[in-house]
């Protein structure tokens, strides 16, 4: 059987709604930052020797892995965001029970409890 989610108390839905908002913010800073040491560069004239080439090469792989990763988080933080206007935040996904209050300060954008997300 599954619990009922109990509504946020308007403190804690304000609490949250800070936290994401300011997760968001420094998200978007460290993208824009992120985002000219992600343009493709000149290898020939930028560096000098097969290293340094390799060196750059590694470089750029890693940021647009970053960039990647903080794509997938911005969407996280957005979806929590609409959850919370719905109604329908601090359910988890896999059982349907509440996320503890806890959880949800330290992980805002999760969907599920830490039961259910330590099985997926």
């Amino acid at each position: 059987m599954t619990a009922v989610q109990q509504p946020l108390a308007p403190e804690q839905r304000d609490m949250i709604r800070d936290e994401l908002l300011r997760s968001l913010t420094k998200l978007e800073r460290s993208m824009k930052a992120n985002g000219a040491a992600a343009r493709p560069r000149d290898l020939e004239q930028d560096t000098v020797g097969r290293l340094s080439r390799v060196e750059a090469l590694q470089s750029q792989g890693l940021t647009k892995t970053l960039a990647a990763r903080e794509q997938v988080q911005l969407e996280q933080i957005v979806a929590a965001l609409r959850r919370l206007e719905e109604g329908t935040y601090g359910a988890c996904n896999g059982c349907g029970g509440p996320i503890p209050m806890e959880r949800l300060m330290i992980y805002p954008e999760t969907l599920a409890c830490s039961t259910c997300a330590c099985r997926a």
